[in-house]
């Protein structure tokens, strides 16, 4: 197996500045607007605790891109047996294309310039490390700080790591084709979690992983759309008649913090300079009193209206039924 390195760690000794603002542009963000003195100054006081990543060096970097488009042809020539159908196309980069125009309109796939990207915590690591000659599909991996050799990266936005473009809802495998399919961070964007969840469960292999994240209590954040959060409860229904569950937890990076934190960040930002003065003052104690005494407070307010759809408790839709033509 070959891993090909495209971002990494950074350390006080390793530390790049320019890798570190192309890897987080939120950072390179406030550095050109003088919010921030550089990304060295975020890395020390936040972005080490964070988790922060970085671009490898320049020299690096050319050296991985180079070696990206030999390990998709390999790896290709692996997949060339499972695919149930010939691919629309072979892009330039020797990426499989099977996003037709009536996949586009059928599913809204519309292009984004929101980058997802998200690195494998340490077991999935570990579980794709432990089977080398396996081949395992990652649907809707992003772009992906390390190249695999043995993971395809399915994806609807051709990044430099991706390997096949199509939708979650119709993969073009044969049944039973990966060792382990991983899922994470994408049912609450695909507009048929239902059949999206069967199809990663048809080309898995009997006896095959199965690793699915989605989020709960989470802001809306479209990739290039959000349409599903989902109860622990609501996840486990979507594969029950298909896979045999064998746990479901929490794990540091999903804990309740990060929910709690992206809602009251998201908010403050979204606001005014006086009301959001007035928001970062508020004790917690303030916060949970009935939320009716708080409606009149100006960071509730004056939150505008596309923020509360990204926050709300809940969303009312009214409609007529349409007419016989």
């Amino acid at each position: 197996m070959q891993e090909i390195h495209l971002q990494e760690t950074p350390t006080d000794q390793t530390f790049d500045e320019e890798g570190y603002l192309a890897a987080n542009p939120d950072v390179a963000a406030a550095v050109l607007a003088r919010k921030l003195k550089s990304g060295l100054t975020h890395f020390r006081k936040f972005g080490r605790a964070e988790g922060r990543r970085q671009y490898v060096p320049a020299a690096r970097r050319q050296s991985a891109a180079k070696a990206i488009p030999g390990a998709r042809a390999e790896k290709m020539r692996r997949l060339s047996p499972l695919l149930s159908r010939p691919p629309l196309t072979m892009d330039a980069e020797g990426r499989a294309v099977y996003l037709t125009p009536d996949l586009l309109k059928t599913y809204d796939i519309c292009e984004t310039d929101r980058v997802s990207e998200n690195g494998y915590d340490d077991e999935t690591v570990q579980m794709i490390q432990a089977a080398e000659e396996g081949l395992f599909l990652d649907v809707g991996a992003g772009n992906r700080p390390i190249y695999y050799s043995n993971v395809v990266n399915y994806e609807i936005v051709d990044y430099a790591t991706t390997d096949v473009l199509g939708v979650g809802e119709e993969l073009p495998f044969r049944d039973d084709s990966f060792d382990g399919v991983i899922s994470i961070a994408v049912l609450e964007h695909v507009k048929n979690p239902f059949r999206c969840a069967a199809e990663l469960a048809r080309v898995l292999k009997p006896g095959g992983w199965l690793k699915c994240c989605v989020p709960f209590l989470q802001p809306l954040h479209g990739y290039p759309h959000h349409y599903f959060n989902m109860t622990h409860e609501g996840l486990r229904t979507l594969f029950e008649p298909y896979i045999a569950v064998e746990r479901q937890e929490v794990t540091p990076p999903t804990h309740p913090v990060w929910a709690i934190a992206w809602q009251l960040r998201d908010w403050a930002n979204a606001l005014p300079p006086a009301a959001r003065r007035q928001f970062l003052r508020e004790r917690v104690s303030d916060l949970i009193t009935h939320p009716a005494a708080l409606l009149q407070k100006s960071w509730a307010r004056e939150l505008p209206m596309e923020k509360q759809f990204d926050l709300a408790a809940a969303t009312i839709l009214i409609g007529r039924k349409r007419t016989k033509a």
